[in-house]
């Protein structure tokens, strides 16, 4: 039904604005049990997304550690070894790159764009 939910914490580059949106976003689906809301129950969806972002972007900022920030694409590079090791290697597309943290956020964004305003002006923007 959703991506994992990924640690946001303590990276270099920092978690964006984009990034704690998405995983609110996945939070909301995974406990509401919807993809995509009806008419009926979009604005009490999307109002939880924002609640959750709001919440979990406090959460970050408060949270403090001593160990050196990650680096994105290490850690990265060792999740993809490790779904290698679990499940074999992935076969890429020759016409589709890999997919990166970039590519999703901006998927979730039109994904919220729809939402908010129906599948016409999203898909009008592009």
């Amino acid at each position: 039904m959703c991506r994992n939910i990924r640690p946001l914490f303590n990276f270099e580059p920092p978690v964006t604005e984009d990034e704690v949106r998405a995983a609110s976003l996945q939070f909301v689906r995974k406990i509401s049990g919807f993809t995509k809301p009806s008419k009926a129950n979009e604005a009490t969806f999307l109002a939880a997304v924002e609640e959750i972002a709001e919440v979990s972007t406090r959460l970050l900022r408060s949270l403090e550690t001593n160990a050196p920030p990650r680096n994105r694409e290490e850690e990265a590079a060792k999740a993809r070894a490790r779904a290698a090791e679990r499940y074999g290697p992935r076969r890429e597309s020759a016409e589709s790159p890999p997919a990166t943290s970039t590519d999703s956020t901006e998927s979730v964004a039109a994904e919220q764009k729809k939402l908010r305003h129906g599948p016409a002006s999203a898909s009008s923007h592009k």
